[in-house]
């Protein structure tokens, strides 16, 4: 298992658009990949469960990715996270 922090930089949050981009690269990878933020927590897989957790500009997020492909994973989301949030 590995991790991923990051604080989102955009003044809209997580908003559509990059959790659109961010779900559908991590359905591509074999790993679980979770999105923990607050105490709340969601499946990096779903749109409407990530959506659900309403980040915020400046929050603290932790992406864990389990599983054969999780270092790909992680480097996958860190890229579209550093470009779009």
């Amino acid at each position: 298992m590995q991790e991923l922090s990051y604080t989102i930089k955009d003044p809209d949050g997580v908003h559509a658009r990059p959790a659109g981009l961010l779900v559908k690269a991590m359905q591509g990878f074999q790993s679980k990949v979770t999105v923990r933020v607050g105490g709340k927590e969601a499946d990096g897989k779903k749109l409407f469960a990530l959506m659900a957790l309403g980040i915020k500009q400046g929050a603290d997020i932790t992406l864990t990715a389990d599983g054969p492909d999780e270092a790909a994973a992680l480097a996958s989301a860190q890229s579209i996270l550093v470009e779009n949030l």
